[in-house]
C-alpha cells in the first residue's frame, strides 16, 4: 500500500483522546461524542499502544493525564483549532464570495449601482463588485454583465431590465432661457452630442428622423461618455438626449426637465446576462436584478421580438 504523507495514528483515536483528556473523563467525553464510554476506553489504549506510551492514569473514581497526555492534548488542541479556523473561513468565503458585474460608465453610475445599494441592504452576506468599463469585450471573470443591445441575438441566460423611451432634456434655466414648442425650435438650438464608438445608442440624427424631421441640426458640443453629457446639460450647455431609464431621478428632482412632449422608443433593450461559471450567489443577484426592475421572476433563455426602432408618442 501506498505510504501515508501524514504518520497519523486514526483521527478517531486522536478525536477520542482530545474530547476525553480536555474533560478528564472517559463518560463526559462519550456523552460528547455520542458513543459508549467503553468504546472512549477503547480507542484511547488503541492510541496508548501505537504510540508505546502511557497517557491516562486509571484509578477506581476516574481518570488523570501523565505528563505525555498533557503534551498530546496540548498540541492535539492547537491543530484543532487551526483546522476549525481554516474551515471558519471557507465556510465564510462560500457564501460571502464577491459577485462581479460588468457594466459601462453610464449604467454603473445612473442606473446599477443605486440599485445594489438596495440590494446590499437585503442582503448583505454577498459582497458585488463592479467592473466598469465601455470597451465591447466581457472581462472573462465577471459573473453579470449588463448590456444594451438586441436580446434575442444573445447567446445564454439573459433577462430584459427595460426598454427606455428617449426625450430631449435640459437645465430648467437653458428651458427658460429657450422657448421651445417644436421640433424645428429644438434644432436651432444648442445640442450635445454623445460620440460613443461601438455602441447602438440613438444620436440626435436618428432622434429627429424617427420624429419625421429631416432638417439641419446644430453642431454644438461633443462628449464621449454619458455621464459627461448630462453634467453639461446641467450646466446649462445645451440639451441631451435623456434614456428615461438612465436619467428618471435627473428628472424627478428637476436637475433636468423635458423640452418636448415627444419621445421616441429605443430600438434596443437593457438587459443582463448571466455567465455559465456563475455561483448561486451570482444566480440571485441576477434574479433580483431582473425583479427589481419590474419583470417577472421565471427565467426565461434571451429571446423575444424585436420592438420598432423608433416611434413617437
Amino acid at each position: 500500500m501506498p505510504k501515508r504523507p501524514y504518520d497519523l495514528p486514526p483521527l478517531s483515536s486522536l478525536v477520542s483522546f482530545e474530547s476525553a483528556a480536555r474533560h478528564i473523563s472517559f463518560k463526559k467525553a462519550a456523552a460528547e461524542l455520542n458513543v459508549t464510554p467503553a468504546a472512549v476506553s477503547h480507542q484511547v489504549k488503541a492510541l496508548e499502544q501505537d504510540l508505546n506510551s502511557v497517557l491516562f492514569r486509571r484509578h477506581h473514581r476516574g481518570v488523570e493525564l501523565t505528563e505525555t497526555g498533557a503534551y498530546l492534548l496540548v498540541s492535539l488542541q492547537r491543530g484543532f483549532e487551526e483546522i476549525n479556523g481554516a474551515l471558519d473561513q471557507l465556510r465564510a468565503r462560500a457564501w460571502k464570495t464577491s459577485v462581479t458585474i460588468r457594466a459601462t460608465t453610464a449604467m454603473s453610475a445612473l442606473w446599477l449601482t443605486p440599485r445594489l445599494a438596495q440590494f446590499w441592504k437585503s442582503h448583505p452576506h454577498i459582497s458585488v463588485s463592479q467592473i466598469v468599463s465601455d470597451a465591447d469585450e466581457i472581462e472573462p471573470d465577471c459573473d453579470l454583465s449588463i448590456h444594451y443591445g438586441d436580446m434575442s441575438s444573445d447567446t445564454g441566460l439573459c433577462r430584459a431590465l427595460f426598454h427606455d423611451r428617449i426625450s430631449a432634456l435640459a437645465s430648467p434655466r437653458f428651458a427658460e432661457q429657450n422657448r421651445i414648442s417644436t421640433i424645428d425650435d429644438l434644432a436651432a438650438l444648442p445640442l450635445i452630442h454623445l460620440d460613443a464608438g461601438g455602441t447602438d445608442w440613438t444620436d440626435w440624427q436618428d432622434w429627429f428622423a424617427a420624429l419625421g424631421y429631416g432638417g439641419k441640426l446644430r453642431n454644438s458640443h461633443r462628449v464621449n461618455n454619458y455621464v459627461i453629457a448630462l453634467q453639461a446639460a446641467q450646466d446649462d450647455m445645451g440639451a441631451v438626449l435623456g434614456w428615461e431609464g438612465l436619467t428618471r431621478s435627473f428628472v424627478e428632482t428637476g436637475r433636468l426637465v423635458k423640452l418636448l412632449r415627444e419621445t421616441v422608443s429605443s430600438p434596443r433593450d437593457y438587459y443582463v446576462k448571466l455567465q455559465p461559471h456563475a455561483s448561486e450567489q451570482a444566480r440571485l443577484v441576477f434574479n433580483w436584478l431582473a425583479a427589481s426592475s419590474g419583470r417577472k421572476e421565471g427565467e426565461a433563455e434571451s429571446a423575444g421580438a424585436r420592438r420598432p426602432e423608433a416611434s413617437a408618442r
